[in-house]
C-alpha cells in the first residue's frame, strides 16, 4: 500500500501526527464538547421535526414530505458520523481499518444524498406546477421511494467499487489499525481524483437540474394566470433549494480549505488546529445545521407541529395540517 501511494500516505501521516497530537487541556476540551453538542442539538431538532412528519399521515402519503424527512434523517446521519470521525481525528486514535471504512461510507453516502435528494425535490415541485394534472400519478409515494432508492445507489456506486477494487488487489485491506482519514483508504492517487471528479459531477449535475427547473416554474408561473400563487410558492421552494445546495457547496470545500489552511500555516501547529475547528464548525457543521431547519421553518403546514412537539406539546390545541 505505501509503496503503490507512497508520496500520499507519507504527507497524510506527516500532517496528522504533527497536526494532532496535543494535550488535552480546557481549551480543546471545550472546543470538542461546542462542536458535539452543537451536532447533537441540531440532530434532536432533525428528530423531533422528523417526529412530527410522522404524526400526521398526510405527510406520510406525499412525495414532497417524504422527500423531507429523508433530507432530515440523512443529515442527521452524517452529524452524527461526522462528529465522531472529527472527534476520533482530534484525539489522535487508530481504529480498526473495517471500523474506519464503515464510518466513511456512510459519510460519503449521507453528504451526497443531500444534494441528490434536493434535485429530487426540485423535480416534484416542477412536475406539480407544470403538469398538474399528471402530478398524482407521477409522483405517488412509491415511486417516491423507489427515487430515494437509486439516489442511495448513485450516492454509493462510487465508494462500493473503490472498496471492492482494494479488496481484489489485497486481501488483508480490512485488517490492522489506521488513523481513519479518506486518503488512507485509497490505494492508488488516481482513485482520490476519480473520487473528487464525481464529487464535481454530483454537484454540477444538481445545480442544473435546479436551474433547470426554477426557470421552467418561473415561465410557468407568468404564462398561467390561474393558481399563481401555488407557482409562486413553488417558485420559492425550489430557489430555496438553490440556496441549500449553496450549503451544501460550502460543506463540499470543507477539505480543499483545511488544506490551504495547512499549507499557510506550516509547521504553526496551534493556529491550524484552531483554524481547522473554525473551518469544520462553520464550513461543515452549521450548513448542514441550518439547511432542514430554514425548509422546516417556511413551511405553513409543519412548522406549527415542529414547535407544537419542540415544547413537549405544551400548546392547548395541536395545530392542524393544511397542505397544499
Amino acid at each position: 500500500m505505501a509503496g503503490s501511494n507512497g508520496t500520499n500516505e507519507d504527507e497524510s501521516s506527516l500532517t496528522y501526527q504533527q497536526i494532532f497530537k496535543l494535550d488535552i487541556d480546557v481549551g480543546f476540551s471545550t472546543k470538542t464538547a461546542v462542536a458535539v453538542l452543537t451536532s447533537l442539538f441540531f440532530c434532536f431538532v432533525n428528530c423531533v421535526m422528523f417526529f412530527a412528519l410522522k404524526s400526521k399521515r398526510i405527510f406520510q402519503e406525499t412525495p414532497r414530505y417524504i422527500l423531507f424527512g429523508h433530507m432530515l434523517m440523512n443529515d442527521s446521519v452524517l452529524l452524527l458520523v461526522t462528529t465522531i470521525m472529527y472527534t476520533v481525528a482530534l484525539c489522535f486514535l487508530p481504529i480498526p481499518r473495517s471500523v474506519c471504512t464503515l464510518l466513511v461510507f456512510i459519510s460519503h453516502c449521507t453528504f451526497r444524498n443531500a444534494p441528490l435528494t434536493l434535485a429530487l425535490m426540485s423535480l416534484e415541485r416542477y412536475v406539480a406546477i407544470c403538469f398538474p394534472l399528471r402530478h398524482c400519478n407521477i409522483a405517488t409515494p412509491k415511486r417516491t421511494g423507489i427515487a430515494i432508492g437509486i439516489i442511495w445507489f448513485l450516492s454509493s456506486i462510487n465508494f462500493v467499487t473503490d472498496i471492492i477494487f482494494v479488496l481484489v488487489v489485497d486481501h488483508s485491506y480490512l485488517a490492522g489499525i489506521i488513523f481513519c482519514t479518506l486518503e488512507k483508504l485509497f490505494l492508488f492517487k488516481w482513485q482520490l481524483d476519480k473520487y473528487q471528479a464525481f464529487d464535481v459531477l454530483y454537484f454540477v449535475s444538481v445545480a442544473v437540474i435546479i436551474i433547470f427547473t426554477y426557470i421552467s416554474i418561473m415561465i410557468t408561473a407568468r404564462s398561467v394566470s390561474s393558481d399563481k400563487d401555488s407557482a409562486k410558492k413553488a417558485l420559492k421552494t425550489v430557489l430555496l433549494h438553490l440556496i441549500q445546495l449553496g450549503l451544501c457547496l460550502t460543506s463540499f470545500l470543507y477539505t480543499i480549505i483545511e488544506r490551504t489552511l495547512y499549507m499557510m500555516t506550516g509547521s504553526n501547529s496551534s493556529l491550524f488546529i484552531n483554524l481547522r475547528y473554525l473551518n469544520y464548525l462553520i464550513v461543515l457543521i452549521l450548513p448542514r445545521c441550518l439547511s432542514p431547519l430554514i425548509y422546516g421553518m417556511r413551511d405553513e403546514a409543519v412548522w406549527p407541529l415542529f414547535k407544537y412537539f419542540f415544547c413537549y406539546r405544551s400548546g392547548k390545541v395541536k395545530p392542524t395540517v393544511n397542505v397544499h
